[in-house]
């Protein structure tokens, strides 16, 4: 294998962070759904010619689909396998959640990338779709019992041949779409993403030689290895189990449970799944990659200097049972795929806090809340919004948790209220903290916000959210955040989802508003133990009244002025 100097290698590491960072930055810039477009519920990246591992990924892509677009390009590569016929200026496309995917609204392009006749490596885009079919506008239907309730699904397919667009699968994904202009920008913001990608790589690789580039690939992965290995040595040996519960699969109102027993063994993890409850009716399964690319993320956190690519993975075993709603095939419904990551996320979290007391967060408010709005203009046209809301961050060791932020999958940013206001007949009527949401704590949690919507044309309201019966955790002794609430108005007040948290078949008339309150994020250590200043500043500002202050933190009215 070619030598490789450490600056050159440091030099490499930039360039090629820098490749996936301007593909980003095409996709954002040219989508026209705001979902991509402001939200950034995008990512690219460079993957391993024969393993489909992740090489690279940009800084602002979405960290839950490093994981999963390796199983994506490995489900390309097997296609090819099977079937043969890879040539330069091929594209694949597909969607598929049992494949590689996430749910169905998430779009992959995976491009190949010859030197000299030969696969070099691959470059992929992913993009979530506003609308792909369905019963329910924007694809979150929380009454999915199959993922044909839920969209279109296309296994891996050349949409590209040869440099040569196939328009009739452009013609069967608009078909299928209430909003196929929305869908039609967004492909080609992807595929000039891949276009700019495949130039600034070829003009590396021009620059440094293959040879030189290929080694740096594997240097990295070496390195996130030996980071990692190093991180789970710094913990205990020993076996610790943890386990939060999802609210119901909007099918059968009971909750269901997502437990995992964590072993460490010298520099080396398990993470068993095996407890968790078995796949559910409704949407909210996810297929064994999604479930990796969870942990991917929730151990990326704890461990902050790990570089982002498959190297980090190398010595983690993971046991999840497709017994389980984490390891489902088809066609179990996966639309709220997201809620389930989030709680995941959160017992991995609770997991380590026991292996590393020094190291524990409490629970974030673990809901995207991902609410469609859905009618028709005065003119006829369809209109379909989709979004998702942010909420309180936990308290931990050092500070306060954020307030108003987006969840730990992530490094999406929550959809403006000026572009949402211009792109569908929506008027927000508040958009506002939400005093008293956050878990009290020696450090409590960031605080959850309100929303409350305003329609301008009637409108179908679709909501799968979760956190509305089990609240966010705190530890060290810290108290649990607020719950997740949702509701509508009717001619005769204001209604709540006899699911708590999932609704459908909810239709409000111009003028009428939707409103949703986040849950804020669990507290770190003993409530008593806060700071008299910052809790004066809390009651300042709002953010906790003082009647929650005498009850959480025993301050009698006037005590802590």
């Amino acid at each position: 294998m070619t030598a490789i100097d450490p600056v050159t290698l440091a030099v490499l590491k930039g360039r090629l962070e820098q490749i996936a960072d301007e593909m980003d930055a095409t996709l954002y810039r040219s989508a026209f759904n705001p979902i991509i477009a402001e939200a950034r519920d995008a990512c690219h990246g460079l993957y391993h010619a024969e393993t489909g591992d992740t090489l690279v990924q940009g800084t602002r892509g979405l960290p839950i689909f490093v994981g999963a677009m390796a199983f994506a390009v490995r489900a390309v590569i097997a296609k090819v396998a099977r079937e043969g016929g890879l040539e330069p200026g091929d594209t694949f496309l597909f969607n598929d959640p049992y494949a590689g995917g996430t749910h169905l609204n998430d779009f992959r392009l995976v491009r190949p990338v010859f030197r000299e006749g030969r696969l070099f490596c691959w470059l992929a885009s992913v993009g979530h779709w506003l609308d792909i079919g369905g019963n329910v506008p924007g694809g979150y239907n929380p009454k999915a019992t199959e993922s044909f309730q839920e969209g279109v699904r296309v296994p891996p397919v050349k949409l590209i041949a040869a440099g040569r667009l196939n328009q009739d699968l452009v013609g069967l994904l608009a078909a299928n779409s209430r909003v196929p202009v929305s869908n039609w920008g967004d492909l080609n913001g992807q595929l000039n993403a891949l276009d700019l990608g495949e130039r600034r790589f070829a003009a590396l690789l021009d620059a440094y030689g293959d040879a030189t580039v290929a080694t740096a690939f594997a240097a990295f992965s070496d390195r996130a290895e030996a980071l990692m290995r190093a991180a789970i040595r710094a913990l205990p040996d020993g076996t610790f189990a943890f386990a939060d519960v999802l609210d119901n699969d909007g099918i059968v109102d009971a909750p269901l449970t997502i437990a995992l027993d964590l072993t460490v063994e010298g520099d080396r993890m398990r993470l068993d799944f095996s407890r968790s409850s078995p796949p559910a009716q409704g949407p909210i399964n996810i297929s064994y990659a999604t479930a990796v690319a969870a942990c991917y993320v929730a151990l990326k956190h704890v461990f902050t200097d790990v570089p982002a690519n498959a190297g980090c993975l190398r010595p983690i075993t993971f046991v999840i049972p497709d017994t389980t709603l984490l390891g489902a095939g088809a066609p179990r419904p996966m639309a709220g795929y997201t809620e389930t990551i989030l709680r995941l996320i959160g017992v991995v979290f609770g997991a380590l806090a026991q292996a590393d007391p020094a190291r524990a967060t409490a629970a974030p408010f673990g809901t995207i809340n991902a609410l469609s709005l859905a009618g028709h203009r005065p003119d006829g046209s369809r209109w379909v919004m989709f979004s998702f809301f942010g909420g309180g961050l936990g308290g931990n060791p050092e500070t306060d948790g954020l307030s108003h932020a987006n969840n730990p999958i992530s490094t999406a940013t929550i959809p403006p209220v000026e572009i949402l206001e211009a792109a569908y007949p929506v008027l927000f009527t508040q958009w506002a903290l939400r005093p008293d949401s956050a878990g009290a704590g020696t450090h409590r949690g960031g605080l959850g916000a309100v929303y409350e919507i305003e329609a301008l044309t009637d409108a179908d309201v679709f909501l799968i959210g979760e956190r509305g019966t089990v609240p966010p955790f705190g530890v060290a002794g810290g108290r649990p955040a607020a719950l997740n609430r949702f509701a509508w108005q009717t001619p005769g007040g204001w209604a709540s989802p006899p699911m708590i948290s999932k609704v459908t078949d909810v239709r409000i008339r111009a003028g009428e508003r939707v409103r949703l309150e986040t849950p804020g994020g669990g507290g770190w250590g003993p409530p008593a133990e806060r700071a008299r200043e910052a809790l004066r500043r809390d009651l300042r500002l709002g953010y906790v009244t003082p009647g929650a202050a005498a009850r959480d933190y025993g301050v009698e009215p006037g005590e802590a002025r």
